[in-house]
């Protein structure tokens, strides 16, 4: 019980309103082409046929064809045609590498990560890929900074202070439920605690047991030793639960026990180098 009142006290931080806010923003987007055949080309990248209806038509109302009538004054992103020099500031349609293009725009245009992927779908998985491995990265970077009592908290990149949390299980479980809010934003789907009611239920239910393998693998290690696990436990744990999510908004359910499993294992061999990567960082600021 204090460790779910805890938890509690820690998921009042999250605003899955600001994140509704954010993946709801409709984004200008500028297209400039030589003939109606590229513009076209762009258009079915961005907004593919096999969409329903109603989502393709909401999509391509945001799309302006240059010198179309009634375009807005202001655009927050401007795609030119490979074939043309484009304007600063816009970005080029490699028609022959769409990913190139979705990497520069999200590189470049990060804030509009989340409303990019909800509404056009080539930036969705690269989208949803980052904000996995960000929110896991966080959770591995916790568990190594809460047991390391000389590290500032103000030096460690996290979106809360570390002093607010008793224990690494009430962060973790806060930050994989603000993840679960992002996953859902940028697929597009209902975002909040009614609405995701299943999937809160889901991860609060696996936060019990991230904290048993946690202190299974710890225990009383010298330092250093025990620090690696612990973090890789906490990425890989993050890491699955946004994989299930992710699968779950995209067809209906997540992964099932084996693939997990599989899965699992992957992510710790990942989430230990990650870990490995942040300790030695974290020992150069406690030496600077």
């Amino acid at each position: 019980m204090p460790m779910l009142s805890e938890i509690k006290r820690a998921i009042t931080n999250l605003r899955p309103e600001e994140v509704r806010q954010t993946a709801g923003r409709r984004v200008a987007v500028g297209l400039v082409a030589t003939s109606s055949a590229a513009y076209e080309a762009i258009e079915h990248f961005l907004v593919p046929p096999e969409l329903s209806s109603d989502r393709r038509a909401d999509a391509l109302s945001m799309l302006h064809r240059a010198g179309d009538p009634g375009i807005p004054e202001r655009f927050d992103l401007v795609l030119y045609e490979h074939l043309l020099p484009r304007a600063e500031n816009a970005f080029t349609f490699y028609s022959g590498d769409t990913t190139r293009t979705v990497k520069e725009i999200l590189a470049d245009r990060s804030e509009l990560g989340l409303p990019l992927a909800r509404y056009f779908q080539p930036f969705r998985r690269p989208v949803l890929n980052e904000v996995m491995f960000r929110i896991s990265k966080e959770n591995a970077l916790f568990s190594l900074a809460t047991a390391l009592p000389n590290i500032v908290p103000s030096l460690v990149e996290l979106p809360w202070a570390l002093g607010e949390f008793a224990s690494d299980t009430a962060f973790l479980t806060m930050n994989q439920i603000r993840m679960a809010f992002l996953i859902a934003a940028a697929s597009d789907s209902p975002i909040g605690y009614r609405e995701q009611k299943a999937e809160i239920v889901s991860i609060l239910t696996g936060a019990f047991g991230f904290r048993a393998v946690a202190r299974e693998l710890v225990g009383k290690i010298p330092f250093g030793g025990g620090l690696i696990p612990k973090a890789a436990v906490a990425f890989a744990g993050t890491y699955i639960v946004g994989l299930s999510l992710e699968r779950y908004h995209r067809i209906g359910y997540g992964l099932t026990r084996e693939e997990r499993r599989v899965e699992y294992e992957g992510a710790l061999v990942h989430g230990r180098t990650v870990a490995e990567m942040l300790l030695a960082g974290l020992k150069k600021v406690d030496a600077a």
